[in-house]
């Protein structure tokens, strides 16, 4: 049997496994879903849910990777009692991490386009409608879309098939590094504008009052989604990397890194965004718009706009990369328990990712008609929520289960012992009936929530 690589160094795994959480979701959602709830309220709001339910099923997910050191192909196989079903969820999870990947592909090509178009200066001398015009003018040129897509899956390729050590964590870790340098100079510069304070006395000082403006079951929902999207949970994504980690440390404090360093990107990312939105006037609640249409006017006002905007998409690359690199890994890693080899696993999976994310690159374009979810809804949107509102809740829901049924499961003990293997922070055994009954409540209660609010408007 092939000896499983392992990371060279805790570093490696805590820069990865974050790598895999920070995201799209945190440097293009949190800014604007702070925006649109309130500031600095939400932010706490999210922080409490990021630790009711993020970390225990993080720690789980890591858990079920290390005890079987298998990634979601055969782990719930290796540790599940003779005669359960439980790994007919790795088929769902792997699905799920396809189907992200569909159109995770594609926004990642659209950071590549606009550092070409911030380096090669396309909006300097444009006014706010002509540069907000010129998202809608690339995403309907379908080559175009279709070629950045390509850039990004094969650059996500090529550096897993370098391996583990010498590909996927070398340069993970390089990107993660350069990553927090950049957002901390973007960060200070932009606190620096003249009239940013009023956009920083909004991201950080809370007021409640903005909560009741825009109801607080709807502030709860939206911080409740933020904390469980931005860790990457629930479809073996974190799984394996536990696999690839070993028995040191204890995984409560590893998850707890990881999630500071998530919530550090995402609080920093807003601290570039909202005080510049401040001082240019620009409504910080502007959408998912925000990146595309919206920050490449403050760059074209800014002095040295054209270094900045550079820097700033330089700073998105990495933060999707990042992600991409990690869900491939998985992907290849799954085939490789499936008894491909690595170089194998890569080539096939180059052409399979190549053609699953065309209908989402075609889906601004020539199949624009196609309205899954209504008016104004492209495939995109029914890709994400298929993920963001179904796979995601219910497979955290099956590790939560697994980790916590004696009987039917992997159970508490196990999980426990696993868990708090190694030196470092314990996973607090007095969880065991939080865990066990209250967490499913709340995570079957956010699924239907989800499907709730996207069908009945």
């Amino acid at each position: 049997m092939q000896q499983r690589e392992k990371f060279s160094s805790r570093l490696g795994f805590i820069l990865i496994s974050a790598g895999c959480a920070i995201g799209l979701g945190n440097v293009w959602r949190f800014p604007y879903i702070v925006g649109q709830y309130g500031g600095a309220a939400f932010i706490l709001i999210y922080l409490a849910f990021l630790v009711i339910f993020g970390l225990p099923i993080m720690t789980m997910e890591f858990a079920v990777g290390r005890a079987s050191q298998k990634s979601i192909a055969e782990s719930f196989q290796t540790l599940e009692p003779k005669g359960t079903k439980w790994h007919w969820f790795s088929w769902i999870g792997m699905a799920g991490n396809y189907l992200l990947m569909m159109f995770y592909t594609t926004v990642t090509g659209w950071m590549f386009a606009y550092l070409a178009k911030m380096a090669k200066g396309d909006f300097v001398g444009k006014d706010v409608e002509a540069v907000s015009a010129q998202f809608g003018e690339f995403t309907a040129n379908a080559p175009m879309v279709v070629g950045f897509m390509f850039v990004a899956v094969i650059i996500g390729f090529v550096i897993c098939s370098f391996g583990l050590q010498k590909g996927v964590e070398k340069i993970t870790k390089t990107m993660m590094l350069a990553l927090l340098g950049i957002i901390l100079v973007l960060a200070i510069r932009s606190m620096t504008l003249s009239g940013a304070g009023k956009g920083l006395s909004y991201y950080l000082v809370p007021d409640f009052n903005k909560m009741k403006e825009q109801g607080i079951g709807n502030v709860i929902f939206a911080a409740m989604g933020q904390a469980f999207f931005t860790l990457s949970i629930g479809m073996g994504s974190m799984a394996i990397f536990g696999s690839y980690i070993s028995k040191e440390r204890r995984l409560a404090g590893e998850t707890l890194s990881i999630a500071l360093l998530d919530t550090f990107v995402a609080f920093c990312a807003g601290l570039i965004i909202i005080p510049a939105c401040f001082a240019y006037n620009i409504e910080p609640g502007a959408g998912p718009g925000l990146i595309f249409e919206t920050l490449p006017n403050i760059f074209n006002n800014m002095p040295g706009g054209r270094i900045w905007g550079s820097l700033f998409f330089v700073f998105m690359i990495f933060a999707a990369i990042s992600t991409v690199v990690a869900v491939f890994e998985n992907i290849i890693s799954f085939a490789m328990d499936k008894g491909m080899s690595r170089k194998k696993a890569c080539i096939v999976n180059f052409f399979a990712i190549l053609l699953l994310s065309l209908p989402c690159a075609f889906g601004f374009n020539i199949l624009s008609f196609i309205t899954p979810l209504g008016k104004g809804s492209t495939i995109l949107d029914l890709e994400d929520f298929i993920i963001s509102n179904n796979i995601l809740p219910l497979g955290s829901l099956i590790y939560v289960l697994f980790c916590t049924s004696k009987k039917y499961g992997w159970g508490w003990d196990n999980f426990i012992k696993e868990a708090n293997t190694g030196k470092g922070i314990k996973f607090p055994v007095a969880l065991k009936i939080y865990a066990k009954y209250i967490l499913p409540v709340i995570l079957v209660a956010f699924w239907i929530m989800g499907i709730v609010n996207m069908f009945i408007k």
